[in-house]
């Protein structure tokens, strides 16, 4: 991933947030109350990257790790990628909720034509912990074969959990679909 230097990111920043923010509405879904999913591709990535640097000037150290924890969510062709975020703004209720969905990042799935593809753990971290609290933010990634790709394309795709403290679901509008399919070239 090639990153610009904070001057230059600077001078175009205003700009390129206009751009990503059009970009992740097509990327971005609702399931259930409380759960988004952002599916990622180098722009969002790259832009969270350059966006951590800009904010936190940890320079060339944190340019290294950024660039080590954003690089592997660059989805590859055959697989898409999401940042699940858990939006539950009452502290009290979010920190409650999270204990009841100790693993629920495992149940995540996206349907085609009745063929479940579930979520895998995206960045080698576990986000429940031993007491079966969950994480708020989840990194997943949703491995496709040729075959569940062309479906994508043409199929209703359903983006939901298995899981019996959070059995949501949510049909995938076309225009996400769209900006999704790119992701597979």
């Amino acid at each position: 991933m090639k990153l610009i230097s904070l001057e230059d990111y600077t001078k175009i920043r205003d700009q390129n947030r206009e751009k990503i923010i059009a970009l992740k509405a097509k990327r971005s879904l609702c399931v259930g109350p409380d759960a988004r999913f952002m599916f990622e591709c180098y722009e969002t990535l790259w832009t969270q990257i350059q966006e951590m640097l800009y904010v936190e000037r940890g320079g060339k150290e944190q340019e290294i790790d950024e660039l080590a924890a954003y690089t592997p969510l660059i989805p590859q062709g055959s697989e898409l990628v999401a940042t699940l975020f858990f939006e539950i703004e009452n502290e009290k209720l979010r920190g409650e909720k999270l204990s009841l969905w100790g693993g629920i990042e495992k149940s995540a799935f996206l349907s085609i034509g009745g063929d479940k593809i579930y979520a895998q753990n995206a960045d080698n971290l576990e986000r429940t912990n031993a007491f079966g609290k969950t994480s708020a933010v989840h990194f997943l990634r949703f491995t496709f074969n040729q075959e569940q790709k062309k479906a994508f394309a043409h199929g209703q795709v359903i983006l939901g959990f298995d899981f019996p403290a959070y059995a949501h679901m949510a049909v995938v509008p076309e225009v996400i679909k769209e900006a999704l399919i790119k992701d597979f070239t």
